[in-house]
């Protein structure tokens, strides 16, 4: 088949945002009606998750001309079968050589309502790994909060787009020991970043990143900066003081001399 990118489309045919938005709710909506759970995630989850602050999102800019270029979902290996063949009934494709390249640990669809949708399984194995193994039924149409922040903060060349969808969600929840509207700093152990000086390094790198470009922007309010500020030194004061393991230590005396992280394959 021929595989149409976003970029490929021209303005006049790219649908607007709000039916990436109405995409998303549909197949989630859809999916639940025959048993089979899917979970938005990314930078459209954090709007989804954060509306009561989309003024914040369109003064920094992150809603514009192409802000969305596909939907990415998360959902349980066990049910990866039944979930492509409900994507496809809803009109999408897919082509044979990504999934010979990814069928295993995530579908990629084009050419349906909107360009593109992602279903990753089981776990978003980037740069740093976040698993989802119980944790996808807590929160709807979106992963928990902690997650959202979690796949933004693994990426080792972080963009100012994700850096401003981390302001935003980090403005617009507070820090917490539970899921219920809150970034959960349990996440933080259970992604592993206690026993992986990599994802350690990484995390804290991108939150003081997201603390300096909220000081910077003109667009956020002083008690935006404020509550930001306070929210992720809450973030490092935890992962500072949490224990870490021996390997975690042996691991920070090599320090950045060698790759700590993974390299992303480019499709």
């Amino acid at each position: 088949m021929t595989v149409r990118l976003p970029a490929d489309i021209p303005m006049e045919e790219y649908p607007k945002p709000e039916v990436f938005i109405d995409e998303a709710m549909a197949l989630v909506n859809e999916a639940s009606k025959k048993g089979l759970l899917l979970r938005v995630m990314g930078g459209m989850a954090i709007y989804m998750h954060s509306q009561e602050y989309e003024t914040l999102w369109r003064n920094l800019a992150r809603l514009g001309t192409k802000v969305f270029t596909d939907i990415d979902f998360v959902a349980y290996g066990k049910q990866r079968n039944q979930l492509y063949e409900f994507v496809q009934s809803r009109g999408y494709k897919t082509d044979p050589r990504f999934l010979y390249q990814f069928g295993k640990s995530r579908h990629i669809f084009f050419g349906g309502r909107v360009p593109m949708v992602e279903i990753f399984y089981d776990q978003l194995e980037m740069n740093h790994t976040v698993p989802y193994a119980g944790r996808l039924e807590l929160d709807s149409p979106t992963t928990p909060v902690g997650e959202l922040m979690c796949q933004k903060l693994q990426v080792v060349k972080i963009n100012e787009k994700d850096i401003k969808d981390l302001i935003v969600l980090v403005r617009a929840h507070e820090i917490g020991n539970d899921d219920k509207e809150k970034i959960n700093l349990h996440v933080l152990d259970s992604v592993g970043m206690f026993n992986d000086w990599g994802w350690y390094y990484t995390a804290t790198m991108n939150l003081n990143k997201v603390k300096k470009f909220a000081n910077e922007y003109p667009q956020l309010s002083q008690d935006d900066r404020m509550i930001v500020g306070q929210r992720v030194d809450k973030l490092l004061a935890y992962i500072e003081q949490k224990p870490k393991s021996f390997k975690w230590k042996m691991r920070a005396k090599v320090g950045t001399k060698t790759m700590w992280y993974n390299p992303v394959e480019d499709w």
